[in-house]
């Protein structure tokens, strides 16, 4: 059985919001007033919050009587692969907080370290480790958004080693600091 992920519901919610292609295949995203799921980047209208539901496994969605969006057509795989990539993505996102390397990905899911990379690039277009510093990067905004912590408590909470690193690879996918994000957040706010 596949191991579930730990996301919130508004973690999940943010990521269709954003149609983030990063979580397809991770969860369904289910709109319980048209029986219809899609994958979290799908680029359909999306519904109001309270009429969503959201599910790891397509069986599951199926069995609750939910039908694959045409436009998306999440019951389709693009490469048999893809069960490899969305057991890595899983163990990624479960264990962002914890140190590991590549080595121990690839003995999650069974296969060489160097065919895990090349795999999961040929899929995803990134590395399993850019990957991480995504997830990392999501789960700290997430914070700096929701919560009074400071930096530095956010940079180790989403298993950053440093805090330049943090810092460093903050910088690099949201173009600014973690402390420019929450002041630009506080202003968006009434």
């Amino acid at each position: 059985m596949p191991e579930k992920i730990n996301l919130s519901f508004d973690e999940m919610w943010e990521k269709v919001l954003a149609c983030d292609r990063t979580y397809d295949g991770v969860f369904f995203t289910a709109v319980k007033t048209t029986k219809i799921y899609c994958r979290p980047s799908c680029r359909s209208r999306k519904p109001k919050k309270i009429n969503v539901a959201f599910y790891q496994d397509i069986q599951e969605v199926e069995n609750a009587g939910y039908r694959a969006c045409k436009r998306c057509r999440p019951d389709t795989t693009h490469s048999p692969d893809l069960s490899v990539v969305n057991s890595v993505i899983t163990f990624l996102i479960n264990h962002y907080k914890q140190p590991f390397i590549l080595q121990d990905i690839a003995d999650h899911v069974g296969i060489s370290s160097f065919y895990l990379e090349r795999l999961f690039k040929r899929e995803t277009a990134e590395t399993p480790r850019s990957y991480l510093e995504k997830i990392r990067v999501d789960k700290a905004s997430h914070y700096l958004r929701n919560s009074l912590k400071t930096n530095l408590e956010i940079c180790y909470e989403t298993g950053f080693q440093s805090p330049s690193n943090f810092y460093r690879v903050f910088r690099r996918l949201k173009n600014c600091t973690p402390s420019e994000y929450r002041h630009l957040l506080n202003e968006d706010r009434p």
